[in-house]
């Protein structure tokens, strides 16, 4: 080999060993470490956040659900107390004793004594601060039940549902039964609701028997009220004309006549016309009087 070549290589070779060198370390890439660091943040995560609990989180005041699953509930027992004969009002906190619910916040209470108790249709305010059940009708025993039934008749109102008696009426399946002969049960038929008549047996009459089958026989389900006057014309029979309340014919009024009147322009002086008579060199004469 050429000996300045080899003069410096190892020139070369003094000079690297000379100069310090730094080693940078192998980064771990086991994934046993990773997860291991991985478990003791969320082990620390989770052990700083708070932890929930059942009571609080009924109690909380934004659970728009929770405040009327209270006020259902309290609804639900006030029907039930009053069905079962218990009339005497009750504060509010003995509702919720009776519905087993103490643990509402203060919040909630605050709203169902302004708001949700007050503006309830089923839920009455007694002048003491106490609340008691409003039925549809006030009804106590069967007497009463039998007086409105009554008087619904003879007023020509109808019916009253089954379900309403049910929910007004203590006891109501008693008083229902010892009334069988009184009351008539009729189903509606668009929702299958029972309806409750009064069973007037004064207006009851004898039909032949031909004329109920012939009565039951004849469909006019599908036919309006001007088929069924057109029928009866062909058959000999006048149908009624002039059935429900007239509407009052209002009276007619006077055409105002829009021509215009002309009216003659009046003279001067022409209420002195009898007064007056001449102008001559400043002289006014009056009937046997001269003015000068």
């Amino acid at each position: 080999m050429d000996p300045a070549l080899l003069r410096e290589r190892e020139a070369f070779r003094k000079k690297a060993l000379a100069t310090p060198s730094v080693e940078k370390k192998k980064k771990d890439e086991s994934p046993y470490k990773d997860d291991s660091k991985k478990k003791s943040k969320s082990t620390s995560s989770s052990s700083a956040a708070p932890k929930l609990d059942a009571s609080s989180y009924k109690t909380m005041a934004g659970s728009s659900s929770y405040r009327f699953g209270v006020l259902a509930r309290i609804v639900r027992h006030m029907r039930s107390r009053h069905q079962d004969g218990d009339d005497h009002p009750l504060s509010l906190d003995d509702i919720l004793d009776e519905t087993n619910q103490l643990d509402v916040g203060s919040k909630i209470k605050q709203w169902l004594q302004t708001e949700a108790l007050q503006n309830n249709p089923k839920i009455e305010c007694t002048m003491d601060g106490k609340y008691i059940f409003k039925p549809v009708y006030k009804i106590k025993d069967k007497k009463s039940l039998l007086r409105l039934l009554k008087q619904q008749d003879l007023k020509g109102l109808g019916g009253i549902f089954l379900e309403d008696v049910q929910e007004s009426l203590p006891h109501c399946e008693r008083a229902l039964k010892n009334l069988a002969q009184e009351i008539l049960y009729i189903t509606r038929p668009t929702d299958k609701k029972k309806i409750l008549f009064y069973n007037d047996k004064t207006a009851t009459l004898d039909v032949d028997d031909e004329f109920v089958k012939l009565w039951r026989a004849t469909a006019v389900d599908a036919m309006d009220d001007a088929k069924i006057e057109e029928y009866l014309e062909k058959q000999g029979i006048k149908s009624m004309q002039d059935h429900g309340p007239k509407k009052p014919i209002a009276p007619k009024r006077k055409k105002v006549s829009q021509k215009r009147r002309t009216f003659k322009k009046p003279r001067d002086n022409e209420h002195l016309a009898d007064v007056l008579e001449t102008y001559e060199d400043n002289t006014l004469t009056q009937k046997g009087v001269s003015i000068k």
